[in-house]
């Protein structure tokens, strides 16, 4: 293949969710997948997302732009999620796209990647920011070191920004006990963040076994975990969904 015959860079997207009312607050947005993550958490549901690739059956960028173009008035927002979408060097031209179009801009997000995440956020209006364990002990759940440095950095620009966001952490016993629970909550408190959304582990999607086959008891996260973090945090909301 010649210099000349070389395909041109493009995003590498795993997906696309047309409509969606659950992923950003309040708005009727489309979810845009990117292919590949840094981590390798436990509990991933999108395990087919975590390489680096772009099969041919996955839409691409212009197409998503043109059907985009077509939705203008029917759409509040574009989401980017993923895997880790701040792996895609594409991402901030993505997110001007969007923004040019008219729609607002939503990132789902564990902050792998603080660089790109500055460059983003001048683009972003809301931000899910998923906080896997208290930063110390990333490893124990992502199973790549050190990589609570990356996510401490990012919360820290987020906060820093200005924009609207939430912060979750997905919870099985197994994984976070209840002081980590409370560690995490420490974090955020020192960092002005007064709510917290606790997602109980789904089984969906998941490949890795082990101790989270155990199904969760039918009261978790009990209710004195949640009276402790509220010792702390201001609202602290369990999300089933």
């Amino acid at each position: 293949m010649s210099h000349h015959d070389e395909p041109t860079p493009s995003p590498k997207l795993g997906g696309v969710v047309r409509f969606s009312s659950c992923d950003y607050p309040g708005k009727l947005a489309c979810v845009v997948f990117v292919s590949g993550c840094p981590w390798r958490c436990h509990y991933c549901h999108n395990p087919h997302l975590q390489t680096r690739n772009s099969a041919p059956d996955r839409p691409s960028w212009p197409s998503i732009a043109a059907w985009l173009e077509r939705r203008k008035g029917m759409l509040d927002a574009v989401v980017f999620c993923g895997g880790e979408p701040l792996v895609e060097r594409f991402l901030p031209s993505m997110m001007a796209e969007v923004k040019a179009l008219g729609f607002r801009v939503a990132l789902h997000t564990g902050g792998g990647y603080p660089d790109r995440l500055a460059a983003c956020l001048p683009l972003i209006d809301w931000i899910g920011f998923d906080v896997k364990a208290p930063f110390e002990r990333y490893a124990d759940v992502t199973q790549i070191a050190r990589s609570g440095d990356a996510a401490r950095r990012s919360l820290d620009l987020i906060v820093e920004s200005g924009i609207e966001f939430e912060c979750r952490t997905t919870i099985h016993p197994a994984l976070l006990t209840e002081d980590d629970l409370v560690a995490i909550s420490t974090e955020l408190v020192a960092r002005g963040i007064t709510k917290l959304v606790l997602q109980p582990f789904r089984r969906d999607g998941v490949q890795t076994g082990g101790p989270l086959d155990a199904p969760l008891p039918a009261d978790y996260p009990p209710a004195s975990t949640i009276a402790r973090l509220q010792q702390s945090l201001s609202i602290v909301e369990v999300r089933a969904h």
